[in-house]
């Protein structure tokens, strides 16, 4: 089953156990996922469906953020839920030791020598890893590795 499909599903699951938090999580990557299918007139595979989760859970800890900086503990704990469970359907994240052996491999593989050839690195390294590691932690480990 695809992850679309589990997603299709466990919507209608929530809606049967009366899990409002969930449903509406779902519902919003479901309708994150149609905005690309019908913007770009084609079906979405399951990195495109992480990569649509993953700018939605980057969304929602920036929000959680603000949230906190304004003393809206109700609020960062309505993203608190949707964090949690936008994260129940990514797999899970590289540590970084195991993230830093396979940037030394790209690296490797690229030729790259200094910052210059940091782009690169990323291009190889979001394609390999895939939402298994925040962009940002990629490009600090590359910094640290390069220079």
């Amino acid at each position: 089953m695809s992850l679309k499909e589990q997603i299709k599903n466990d919507i209608k699951e929530a809606m049967r156990a009366k899990e409002t938090a969930k449903r509406d999580t779902l519902r919003n990557i479901q309708a994150a996922i149609k905005q690309i299918e019908v913007d770009e007139r084609r079906d979405v595979s399951d990195t495109d469906v992480e990569a649509i989760m993953m700018k939605y859970l980057k969304q929602r800890e920036d929000a959680k953020a603000q949230f906190a900086d304004a003393g809206r503990d109700d609020l960062v704990e309505k993203e608190d839920a949707e964090i949690a469970i936008v994260k129940s359907y990514l797999p899970e994240p590289m540590d970084d030791t195991e993230l830093e052996s396979i940037l030394k491999e790209i690296i490797a593989t690229v030729g790259a020598q200094s910052i210059k050839d940091m782009g690169k690195v990323m291009g190889a390294a979001k394609s390999t890893i895939g939402s298994r590691a925040d962009g940002g932690r990629i490009n600090q480990i590359v910094k640290k590795l390069l220079g």
